[in-house]
């Protein structure tokens, strides 16, 4: 009979030694990459239910407080749990209100009211403003106010995604310009003003949500197949007897306008 002298730790090193190490690694990167969404996801929605809680917080707490000091047994109220969704409840029924508001006739009154006032700010104004615009751009649909391009940035032959807010006209030459925004990666609420030639846009058909879901998702949610060289370059390319590709033609937003011939 073979007695095994060696003690518990040993027989363990020694099995830890003998896994697969390729194969552990593996399925913890397997495990890493499926935790990761439901992590962001969660990040991202834990980060909107706190900002909306901060709104109706002290209106909840004022309230919780009354009934705390009618109530002999009202200390059940006060935990935290109930706090924070009475807070975020009632900052979506003050929003609801709010949207509901502004879709009637005296809620526009209101709010015209309220931007005059904000006007009279000039630092408040610009901000608010200019914000205020892209948001009502955004919310448009994108044939009728912009358009999803891709511009070479930050060089020739690296594309990024952008969205024509404008067209506009050089002055002397009087070539169309666009004034594209460029969102980043992953928050696509900070990002770059470009100005760029009309010629140099490389249209898409794509919507402004694909758009946001291409970006938000660092290109992970995209079409198969994409454009990337501009109509121009693409038609300078081919014969002079072959037909025109779909798309060669890019008539950004706001364009009706011809330039002098």
């Amino acid at each position: 009979m073979r007695i095994d002298y060696k003690d518990p730790f040993t027989r363990l090193w020694q099995q830890i030694r003998g896994l697969r190490i390729p194969h552990l690694q593996r399925y913890i990167l397997t495990g890493l990459l499926t935790v990761f969404p439901i992590w962001l996801t969660w990040i991202v929605f834990s980060f909107v239910l706190r900002q909306l809680s901060r709104f109706g917080q002290p209106v909840v707490d004022a309230i919780l407080g009354l009934f705390a000091w009618l109530s002999p047994r009202g200390d059940f109220i006060q935990v935290e749990w109930l706090r924070f969704s009475l807070a975020v409840l009632l900052t979506l029924a003050f929003l609801y209100g709010l949207g509901w508001l502004a879709n009637r006739v005296v809620g526009k009154q209101l709010l015209s009211i309220f931007d005059g006032w904000i006007e009279r700010i000039p630092l408040v104004q610009s901000i608010y403003g200019g914000t205020k615009k892209l948001l009502a751009m955004l919310q448009k649909k994108p044939e009728s106010t912009q358009r999803v391009v891709l511009i070479d940035f930050p060089k020739e032959n690296m594309k990024v995604v952008g969205l024509v807010t404008r067209v506009l006209r050089e002055q002397g030459t009087n070539r169309e310009l666009a004034a594209v925004y460029v969102p980043t990666t992953p928050n696509p609420t900070s990002g770059y003003l470009e100005i760029v030639p009309v010629e140099m846009l490389t249209p898409t058909e794509w919507t402004v949500d694909q758009a946001m879901a291409f970006i938000i998702s660092g290109g992970a949610v995209s079409p198969e197949r994409i454009p990337f060289t501009p109509p121009r370059a693409r038609a300078e390319a081919l014969p002079e007897d072959a037909p025109a590709a779909p798309g060669a033609e890019f008539s950004p937003p706001g364009s009706g306008e011809q330039p002098p011939r």
